[in-house]
């Protein structure tokens, strides 16, 4: 089949172990900003129920991947991790790998009604156009070495002092987070767009979801018990290429109240300290009406900086 006028066939297949190196290759040292996963999640991706890895070939070689997990009780696909090889883009190769992946789903999974994806660039109104905008999230991208984490921590405790509340932060069971996540308060009053967003996988807060969220290994901080005002969850550390010894990790917040945000960042990073090690950069993602207040917060002398300036996430769909 060729795709993108192109005069190479292009045949595309589900993505198998032995392809790993060859994804690798096509994963350019500084995509993302140096904080590429896939060599974290591309084995993980294979053995995930509900999730399908295509990649496609031109003479044999691997020149791009595209993965779709369903979600929702099997009615959503979430697109993931589109990759393409450095020099093939701009060919239309990309769009060729996603219209099959769609043709794919259609035919095989005739439950999903809609494809859901997150963007972290600004797309092109023509671009937007195709799809309804579900969700809006600020990011505050901060960096510093894992020695001077704990000084930051200690500063930001000083200056949430006067602002905490008596019974402090609350560190969730994973049951008690799977109820709490799915109540009216929290789905109305603190979901960007009634979605759950862990990193950039959306999700509609439904039952049929818990599992996903259950497989990330998350830890879930609220700034207190009943009604919370903030809920937070944090994905455990990994391995990026940006440093030899540099770690990402991301950080979700749901709610307005700027004290109540500031809290259960703090509480995040707190519990994280004990095993961070090397580099460190760390994504948080807010409600955009509280993003300056926590950066403010966050201005330091502990050698913690700003990785990235102020950018969104943008959570779309469309139907099938």
């Amino acid at each position: 089949m060729c795709a993108a006028q192109e005069d190479c066939d292009v045949v595309y297949s589900l993505a198998e172990e032995q392809d790993f190196q060859q994804v690798l290759n096509i994963c350019s040292g500084d995509a993302f900003d140096g904080l590429d996963y896939m060599a974290v999640t591309f084995h993980r991706w294979l053995q995930e129920p509900g999730r399908l890895v295509f990649i496609a070939r031109m003479d044999s070689r691997v020149v791009a991947l595209e993965s779709a997990l369903l979600v929702d009780g099997g009615q959503t696909a979430v697109f993931q991790g589109l990759r393409v090889a450095p020099d093939l883009r701009g060919r239309g190769i990309a769009g060729a790998l996603q219209s099959h992946v769609t043709d794919y789903i259609r035919h095989h999974h005739p439950r999903v009604s809609a494809v859901r994806l997150s963007r972290g660039d600004r797309p092109s109104p023509q671009s937007l156009a195709k799809y309804r905008l579900v969700a809006k999230e600020a990011i505050l991208s901060l960096c510093c070495e894992a020695a001077d984490l704990g000084l930051f921590v200690a500063e930001l405790r000083s200056k949430l002092q006067a602002d905490s509340a008596p019974h402090g932060p609350l560190t969730l069971s994973q049951q008690r987070a799977e109820t709490l996540i799915l109540t009216d308060h929290v789905v109305s009053n603190l979901l960007p767009g009634k979605t759950i967003i862990n990193d950039w996988e959306p999700l509609k807060p439904v039952e049929a979801n818990l599992e996903v969220l259950r497989r990330r290994g998350l830890t879930w901080i609220v700034d207190r018990e009943f009604e919370p005002t903030a809920v937070s969850l944090c994905t455990t550390p990994y391995a990026v290429p940006y440093r030899h010894d540099a770690l990402h990790f991301n950080i979700n917040i749901f709610g307005r109240s700027l004290a109540s945000v500031c809290a259960v960042f703090l509480a995040q990073l707190e519990a994280l300290l004990p095993r961070l090690r090397g580099y460190l950069i760390f994504y948080t993602y807010v409600d955009p009406a509280v993003w300056s207040g926590l950066w403010q917060i966050c201005q330091n002398n502990s050698n913690v900086s700003l990785f990235k300036d102020y950018w969104e996430e943008l959570v779309l769909e469309t139907d099938l």
